[in-house]
């Protein structure tokens, strides 16, 4: 009797859907992770999915086809979305992304070129399966005989039963020992990515530090910087308007970049070389990308452990650079050219406190790329209202986002002014680089108008990337070989996360390539410290680059959780510090021909020589805490800790009173 259960057991539709699910699984798991043995998603994906069809055995009386083939296809979308997820950010998709799907639509473009066919094979037996209940208009279940549905079902969950509980073991053995893991990959790799799917949901984020604990000191303490000599003197651009540019998708590589005798980014080049530049600079984004970036760039904070800052803390009274600027006479002012609706931001800008936001109701949608009007227009428009606002009498602070060279990076056939040779035609790299040609045509644009309306010479200008461009997850085979011909070498985490900044107050910073380590977070401080504005009741994470060094800079995304930077190297965990990979930061950032590197002691000014046309390299002489060649324990704990202060600061801080 009991042989006979098992086996009218083993050939219903329990196996016949684990099969299917075990070949899903594989299918995730071959994509997201990197030399798995065969058996291992069957011993971490398997215990979950036996689950759910146990609970289908014991429960569902009737229509049993109907449900097995809904949990297959709420399985197959978890291990859909895990893969798209992956393909573009490098993490594992968990429940907080919900809050983004109002957003899919708009980036629809973007998730269609990371879409290989191959992966719709994961919801191809749902079609099939449906089709064919639908086509025999089966009813689920009610294949069992009518006088011994009783005992059928009686022997149908004793067999569920066992099994039930040898699932429900395995998800403990697979999941509670890894629950201290670091890396979210390393997390999903050992529990499975259903068991980290439901770990997310059930677990529960840190104790935060109250917040009356909180203060600058703590802060200071746990950065650790040096000081570095003067190459600006504070407040040397007081008074000025400040215009802080947020180039999309921007990485550093491009500075300086040539492609069959072809400058890629000629305007951009000039401006570093006039400027002050710091090519060892890093993105600090989350879940929100570019809208993030809008956030720490404005806060000194970093963003929240999970979900976009927009959504986390915009209906927080943040501390913020609109604000500081305001308090101390400034006009204030940001423009975008989307619907300032998309990624929250007119909660965001709220919260920021910026006088005036300008969004796609004052660009509307002519010239259209990616969403809505070009960089050109952006530009051209932003300058009107800039020159307005110079003309009341009152400084301006102004940021402005750029959108056009957007991913996939498909810019219309007319403003295509860059040719490269066949090999880039259709490749990511090389509509990356034809799209950021572009965009940097249009900063040339903006600059000239700066110059010619008078706004140019008091103004402090500061350009950024806002996020990565090629994240190394996308990248194809073809793709990878044309990244190591651009960087001379194996592009890497590093170099993906590496953006520019690139600081001018004409008549007041010299040309000048500055080595220090530095982050979004910075940009704030760095901002005060040149406007001579005081940031004693400000709190803030980052440092005024031109006159502290000694970084260290956790990371939220793109990379595991834990990962952080300090001046020489990229430290990524894995389960936690000991099992974790140390990257050196020595080919980091490009330095243009014929430049001469000069290190400079802390304790001596720096004297500003070089060749015409060409920066001085000054790499600082740090020797505090931060400056080890490798990321010691003692500086990923206090990284992590750094990024726990910020978000339990954040958290308890009061809702402003226009929330709405």
């Amino acid at each position: 009797m009991a042989r006979s259960s098992l086996t009218r057991f083993l050939s219903g539709p329990f196996i016949f859907f684990t099969i299917i699910m075990i070949v899903k699984s594989s299918l995730a798991w071959i994509v997201i992770f990197d030399d798995i043995p065969v058996w291992k998603p069957l011993l971490t994906e398997l215990p979950l999915i036996w689950i759910g069809f146990c609970l289908i055995e014991w429960f569902a009386a009737k229509r049993r086809m109907w449900i097995y083939l809904a949990v297959n296809l709420l399985l197959s979308g978890i291990f859909f979305a895990a893969i798209m997820y992956y393909k573009y950010y490098g993490v594992i998709v968990n429940y907080h992304a919900l809050a983004q799907v109002n957003q899919v639509t708009s980036v629809k473009s973007s998730m269609f070129s990371l879409l290989d066919p191959y992966y719709l094979f994961i919801f191809a037996d749902v079609l099939i399966i449906g089709g064919v209940l639908v086509r025999r208009r089966i009813k689920l279940g009610s294949t069992e005989r009518p006088n011994r549905i009783p005992l059928e079902r009686r022997a149908r969950r004793r067999v569920a039963s066992v099994i039930l509980i040898l699932s429900m073991i395995l998800c403990m053995l697979n999941i509670y020992p890894n629950r201290a893991s670091m890396s979210e990959l390393t997390q999903a790799e050992q529990m499975g990515i259903l068991g980290y799917e439901a770990y997310t949901i059930l677990d529960r984020p840190d104790k935060p530090v109250p917040i009356t604990h909180i203060d600058q000191t703590d802060i200071d303490q746990l950065k650790q910087t040096t000081e570095l000599p003067a190459i600006v003197e504070q407040g040397a651009a007081s008074g000025r308007n400040v215009i802080m540019l947020q180039l999309e998708s921007f990485q550093n590589f491009l500075i300086g970049l040539e492609v069959d005798g072809q400058e890629i980014t000629p305007n951009l080049n000039q401006l570093a070389r006039q400027s002050l530049y710091f090519p060892n600079f890093y993105q600090q984004v989350g879940q929100g990308n570019t809208s993030d970036a809008e956030f720490v760039v404005n806060t000194s904070f970093y963003t929240p452990p999970n979900g976009a800052a927009t959504t986390v803390y915009a209906d927080k009274a943040l501390p913020s650079l609109p604000k500081l600027m305001s308090a101390n006479g400034y006009q204030t002012a940001t423009f975008h050219t989307n619907d300032v609706h998309f990624w929250n931001r007119d909660q965001l800008y709220k919260a920021l406190g910026f006088d005036q936001y300008y969004d796609i109701n004052y660009f509307g949608t002519q010239d259209s790329i990616a969403f809505s009007a070009s960089d050109e227009v952006l530009y051209s428009k932003t300058l009107d209202k800039l020159e307005s606002m110079q003309s009341s009498g009152d400084p301006f602070y102004a940021h402005i986002i750029s959108m056009s060279a957007h991913h996939p990076y498909t810019l219309p056939e007319n403003k295509v002014k860059l040719t490269l040779t066949e090999r880039y035609k259709d490749t990511l790299p090389g509509d990356y680089l034809i799209s950021q040609h572009y965009a940097d045509q249009a900063v040339g644009q903006l600059i000239t108008g700066l110059k010619e309306r008078g706004l140019w010479e008091n103004s402090l200008l500061v350009f950024y990337g806002d996020h990565l461009g090629l994240p190394i997850y996308s990248l194809d085979r073809d793709d990878k070989v044309l990244m190591k011909e651009l960087y001379g070498r194996e592009y890497t985490s590093a170099d993906m996360i590496n953006i520019p900044l690139i600081i001018s107050a004409p008549g007041v910073t010299p040309g000048v390539q500055l080595e220090q380590i530095g982050g979004q977070v910075d940009i704030l401080p760095t901002i005060a410290g040149l406007t001579g504005i005081s940031l004693e009741d400000q709190l803030h994470f980052g440092q005024d680059l031109l006159h502290e060094g000694g970084n260290l800079l956790p990371e939220r995304y793109y990379l595991p959780s834990g990962s952080v930077l300090n001046d020489a190297s990229l430290f990524i965990p894995a389960k936690g510090y000991g099992d974790g990979t140390h990257y050196s930061l020595a080919d980091a950032g490009r330095k243009n021909a014929g430049q001469q590197q000069t290190s400079v002691p802390s304790e001596e000014t720096p004297k500003i020589s070089g060749e015409k046309g060409s920066p001085t390299v000054i790499t600082p002489n740090n020797s505090g805490p931060s400056s080890s060649r490798f990321i010691t324990k003692e500086q990923y704990d206090r990284a992590l800790d750094l990024a726990h202060l910020s978000n339990s600061y954040l958290s308890q801080l009061p809702d402003r009173n226009d929330a709405n």
